[in-house]
């Protein structure tokens, strides 16, 4: 008798002091916006730099960085699909700075953990 009580008594309490959990729900409009944020600081950064007289690897180095200080702790990175976001960022390369000699390998240090 003193076990059903006491499993009853501990039911009532699970469910009374239980906070329901929510799935992360992300969009892809939401998931585009943000791929297209990081390609947009990634290619600001560099064309500024280049502007300014460093070396194309110097820039790239100073892109990538300032890059992934700037997003590294968003929850939406375990999310990116790189391969969209290394095109995006070549192409807004090519689009904003003429620079059309740009390989993607060059931003394989490009991630946010």
């Amino acid at each position: 008798m003193i076990k059903r009580i006491f499993a009853i008594f501990t039911l009532i309490l699970l469910f009374l002091f239980s906070s329901p959990v929510y799935s992360l729900d992300t969009s892809s409009k939401t998931l585009d916006k943000y791929t297209k944020k990081i390609s947009n600081k990634f290619t600001r950064t560099y064309c500024n730099t280049t502007k300014f007289g460093i070396s194309y690897e110097g820039a790239l180095a100073f892109a990538i960085g300032e890059t992934n200080k700037e997003f590294k702790n968003n929850k939406l990175n375990n999310l990116i699909d790189y391969s969209l976001l290394k095109n995006l960022i070549v192409n807004d390369l090519e689009n904003s700075c003429q620079v059309y000699d740009f390989e993607m390998n060059n931003l394989e240090n490009l991630k946010f953990n």
